[in-house]
């Protein structure tokens, strides 16, 4: 790994930074063009136009402009024609037609009409500029050469069209006319560290070693009190397989200034290049522990570090572990290394609480981390401490409103509390931040309950309203189908829905005994009692709690298909099983008949 290396910021760091995208990004090419002789331009005889003429194309070419402004590009591009027929030597015309051309994507067109305004007026840079620009998005590099080597030459002065020329130098390649036009930037504007490196790159491809070196080293001499430049130097030569002259060079830069990190991590190279396996350790833990080492590097060295105990005997996870320690005990700018921290103890399967440890860490150093209070949550609602589950889903509604996944687990936990005031607030907090991109689930699920909650209240139309809108988002919540069907059914209201929602239910699972209950009271509630009597045995058969209200649907089922002594088998069971007094199921047994609860009404 090469230490990472120090930028300046200069005035051409915008444009020189567009030149190594360019460089890194042109593809090689087994084959370049010639360099095609720029046509000289030809001596162009323009109209001379009469006085009224004049006035004519200035109202036309003015009127032109202002339906340009005024978007209307139809009219605008015929009146621009128009101009051309009054005077065909128009170049700014020429220039204006050009943009259409543009955007009509007719490059030919584009290039044309500015190579005829450069031909028109061949001392205007903007018209020459402009076509330059066209030769470039048309990928003409070789024409564009030479307009801006002509653009150079009225513009000795001018470092953007420079470092254009070299742009174009490098796609050709022409490394020798590249490196020139750089010398010619420094001239102007000074020499700095981005000019060297791009120089030296020049000098690479040419295979010219000894001036790619010498440039460094002037960079060197020109900055004697910043040792970084010695470290790149050393970098360079432990690249070119000078390794004893690299390390050299490191070890006079910490002579002077032993804190140099940049210098360790160039030396930590050294060792890796020389297999000198115990030095590179005892260098990387030196440089994890360094309050210098920025965090970036502290995050490659210790993925690294990782990495390498996986296939080194003679580090264990306990001394990994201890380095975590040591590194997390000092002030961290984020909680990147605590989170690597937890990363390695979850592949280590570590004990569960020795990870919640470690991401409770995470979350001391960043509250709004979601990732870890996730897992976090995760791990307490398994365990059903749903305490817990408040107290950390609570704070991640606050630091994340917008996450919907900390509003779910808050409000379930409340429900399940049997704080149901809180739950239900909490679930209108969290519908109110859905999205299009919310887990549809989720928002679903959340309607599902408050309808649950607001039906329990005794508010009966609104928790119709929440079951609709839990549908609306995820139409097949089995459990709200259910839930919905049976509430609908036992007031007689939406019968032939609640029986098409609730089939859904058993058909989705047909052996749960919940869903066959309701199904079976629904058809009882539409008096279709003998197809009640096989949803309500299947739902018997599995129970295997034997719920005291199923066994009692079951005996309000049978009497009504004409069962008497079988309901009432049913019904003393359902009063010896029940854990609360039923007078209504005990009139039922004194009268042995069926009889309706008063609050289904």
């Amino acid at each position: 790994m090469m230490a990472r290396e120090r930028r300046h910021t200069h005035a051409t760091a915008a444009g020189l930074a567009l030149l190594l995208l360019f460089i890194l990004t042109l593809p090689a090419m087994a084959a370049r063009k010639k360099k095609q002789p720029v046509q000289q331009a030809q001596p162009v005889q323009l109209v001379v136009l009469s006085e009224n003429d004049a006035k004519r194309f200035n109202y036309f070419f003015l009127e032109a402009v202002r339906q340009q402004q005024l978007s209307n590009y139809a009219a605008a591009y015929d009146l621009y024609n128009h101009c051309l027929d009054i005077n065909p030597t128009s170049p700014e015309v020429y220039s204006a037609l050009s943009d259409f051309h543009s955007a009509l994507d007719d490059k030919q067109g584009m290039i044309d009409c500015m190579r005829r305004a450069a031909e028109l007026c061949p001392d205007n840079d903007t018209y020459l500029e402009k076509l330059g620009e066209a030769y470039l998005r048309t990928h003409d590099y070789d024409s564009a050469i030479g307009v801006y080597e002509e653009l150079q030459a009225h513009n000795p002065t001018r470092t953007d069209v420079l470092n254009t020329l070299v742009q174009l130098y490098n796609w050709r390649p022409d490394y020798p006319k590249a490196i020139e036009a750089l010398n010619r930037i420094e001239a102007i504007e000074g020499s700095n560290e981005d000019l060297t490196f791009y120089k030296m790159q020049f000098y690479a491809q040419l295979g010219d070693k000894k001036r790619e070196y010498n440039e460094l080293r002037n960079l060197m001499r020109q900055h004697p009190y910043d040792y970084n430049y010695r470290v790149m130097l050393g970098n360079w030569l432990l690249k070119n397989g000078k390794k004893k002259d690299a390390l050299a060079e490191y070890n006079a830069v910490l002579k002077k200034e032993p804190s140099n990190i940049m210098a360790r991590m160039s030396i930590l190279d050294y060792y890796k290049a020389e297999h000198l396996d115990t030095l590179a350790k005892e260098q990387t833990i030196q440089l994890l522990l360094n309050p210098a080492t920025e965090q970036d590097s502290k995050m490659l060295l210790i993925r690294q570090f990782v990495a390498d105990s996986e296939n080194d005997p003679s580090i264990d996870s306990t001394q990994v572990l201890n380095l975590f320690r040591k590194m997390l005990d000092m002030p961290q700018p984020n909680a990147r290394m605590a989170e690597v921290n937890a990363a390695y103890m979850v592949m280590k399967k570590m004990p569960q609480d020795s990870i919640e440890k470690a991401l409770e860490r995470v979350l001391e150093i960043e509250p709004s981390n979601i990732n870890a209070r996730y897992d976090l949550l995760d791990a307490a609602y398994r365990k059903k401490d749903l305490d817990r589950v408040v107290q950390l889903a609570k704070p991640g509604t606050e630091y994340n409103p917008d996450n919907i996944i900390f509003y779910y687990f808050l409000g379930v936990a409340y429900y399940q509390k049997d704080d149901h005031d809180s739950a239900l607030e909490t679930f209108r907090k969290g519908v109110g931040q859905t999205g299009e991109n919310s887990n549809k689930n989720i928002i679903s699920d959340f309607y599902s309950i408050m309808g649950d909650i607001l039906h329990e209240k005794g508010l009966k139309e609104e928790a119709f309203a929440a079951y609709d809108s839990c549908l609306v988002w995820k139409a097949d919540n089995i459990g709200c189908l259910n839930n919905y069907a049976y509430y609908l059914s036992i007031i007689d209201r939406d019968l032939t829905k609640a029986e098409q929602m609730s089939y859904r239910t058993v058909k989705a699972e047909p052996k749960n005994s919940t869903y066959l209950d309701t199904y079976a009271w629904i058809l009882f509630r539409q008096q279709r009692y003998q197809e009640a009597k096989v949803y309500i045995d299947q739902a018997l058969a599995n129970d295997s709690t034997v719920s005291a209200v199923i066994i009692e649907h079951a005996g309000d089922i049978y009497m009504m298909a004409g069962e008497e002594e079988k309901a009432m088998e049913f019904w003393r069971k359902a009063l010896e099983k029940g854990e609360e007094q039923n007078a209504i199921l005990e009139e039922k047994i004194k009268l042995r008949k069926y009889i309706d609860n008063p609050s289904n009404q």
